[in-house]
């Protein structure tokens, strides 16, 4: 039986909480054998190839070391300051230094030269997201011939938006080394087709695969999902149901709002508060009836932009409480720290509202977590964008565009006053999809189509009709 090996920038699996992705890789792995493959982390003076080995639950894990240098070039700049903010839309804040493409290029080849030791002849490489695209083809230039597959978690950005980078073609041209390329949502896949075939002459045939000069590769729509089940036991821990109590008792009765983001230009908090503010303005009868929670733990402290939205969202909060908060209350608690997933589960649980307004996703698991958590004999409301990947697959909750301040306050107003009936039936109809097409779902699917075998039929919604 071939081994899976998976290669990524970080290796997540073993120890300590898991989100839903490290819990469905590791599972593949220990039902496959094989391996995990990525960067430890850890900085080392001078890179000398040495590759930690790990077994942690049965899932062997190889991680290197990178320098300094690959790390402010290779994560911090190209991956997080060049291809992170295009992929989202935000031209305006993408940065382009021939260092940090020398460096992005660096890492991968080093990547390369490592695990190619690694590698035997029937083993199928699944290689995750932005940071390695041009990974498929260092490894064909060593030799491998096996079959790769690649799966972006991000977006895809238009072909206009694309062409603005300087290595748009060479970074195409390279990821056609794969024999499957996996998308979250079909608009991804049709963004990627739309560059290939406008700028490099590509056609695409009916059963989905690509053919660029002597190059074929399938493309997939393949939405990634949660372990619905166990996020909705999490729901119900001892931890969970303690945070649930802890939460409900500070709001004093009132209903509360929660988001749950990285602090993250791409996640629409700032057009969020905005938003909220706009709901105290318009339902002055409201106003002390809401609370909305935030959590943002600190992500990519290092980069400028990071540190500019951490202290716009600040500034924000501390106007918006200052101009509509009274003795006892505050309309927005702000918090900059992380919490376990049974401690969210609880969180989830104890809010009305769930909103989740990125202003450009790949998917977002929240949404989907939010779903899982909620009590079924009376569920609170899921709030989503529809620049969301996760719209495309969950019609029943209320879509909103993040840009419009105006939107996010009439659907407040109509999540907080909508019947317990239409609260559970919306509540049932996304279940029902989270748990059908759950990250296990994901794994099959994506799976499947690398190993040559019968792909699972991917959803356009949650809903079946």
């Amino acid at each position: 039986m071939s081994r899976l090996i998976i290669i990524s920038n970080r290796v997540s699996a073993g120890g300590g909480a898991q989100g839903g992705l490290a819990v469905a890789l590791s599972a593949a792995l220990r039902e496959k054998g094989g391996l995990w493959f990525g960067w430890s982390g850890e900085q080392t003076d001078q890179f000398n190839g040495k590759i930690n080995f790990e077994r942690t639950d049965g899932v062997v894990t190889a991680t290197i070391d990178l320098e300094q240098r690959d790390i402010d070039e290779y994560y911090n700049g190209y991956a997080n300051r060049t291809l992170w903010p295009l992929f989202h839309y935000r031209i305006d804040l993408a940065e382009y230094e021939r260092s940090f493409a020398d460096g992005y290029q660096r890492v991968n080849e080093r990547f390369a030269n490592t695990i190619v030791s690694l590698i035997d002849k029937d083993d199928l490489l699944w290689v995750q997201d932005y940071h390695l695209f041009p990974l498929g083809r260092q490894l064909r230039d060593r030799g491998i011939s096996n079959r790769i597959g690649f799966f972006l978690h991000i977006p895809w950005p238009p072909r206009r938006l694309l062409a603005t980078l300087p290595e748009a073609a060479e970074l195409v041209a390279s990821l056609l080394e794969y024999d499957v390329i996996g998308f979250q949502t079909q608009e991804w896949l049709e963004s990627f087709y739309d560059y290939a075939r406008d700028e490099m002459g590509g056609t695409l045939d009916d059963d989905g695969v690509l053919h660029v000069g002597g190059r074929k590769v399938r493309l997939i729509a393949c939405p990634i999902g949660i372990d619905a089940e166990e996020f909705s036991t999490l729901a119900n821990s001892d931890t969970a149901r303690a945070t649930f109590e802890r939460v409900r008792a500070s709001v004093a009765g009132r209903s509360l709002i929660v988001g749950v983001d990285r602090l993250d230009y791409s996640k629409g908090l700032e057009e969020r508060f905005l938003g909220y503010e706009r709901f105290l303005s318009d339902h002055p009868e409201e106003r002390k009836e809401v609370t909305l929670l935030q959590i943002a733990p600190p992500s990519r402290g290092s980069v400028e932009s990071y540190q500019r939205i951490r202290s716009t969202l600040e500034g924000l909060a501390g106007r918006i409480n200052g101009a509509h908060a009274g003795l006892d209350w505050v309309p927005i608690r702000y918090v900059n720290q992380g919490y376990s997933r049974d401690a969210l589960a609880g969180v989830y649980r104890a809010s009305r509202i769930g909103l989740v307004t990125p202003l450009r996703d790949g998917m977002n698991l929240v949404a989907k977590e939010y779903v899982a958590a909620q009590n079924p004999e009376d569920p609170g409301v899921l709030i989503l964008s529809r620049f969301a990947g996760a719209a495309e697959q969950m019609p029943d909750a209320l879509l909103v565009n993040p840009h419009s301040a105006e939107e996010m306050s009439d659907a407040l107003r109509q999540a907080l006053i909508m019947p317990r009936e239409e609260r559970i039936h919306r509540w049932r109809n996304l279940m029902a999809g989270v748990q059908k097409h759950d990250v296990m779902w994901w794994l099959k699917c994506f799976t499947s189509a690398l190993a040559l075998k019968s792909v699972p039929t991917p959803p356009t919604t949650f809903v079946e009709h």
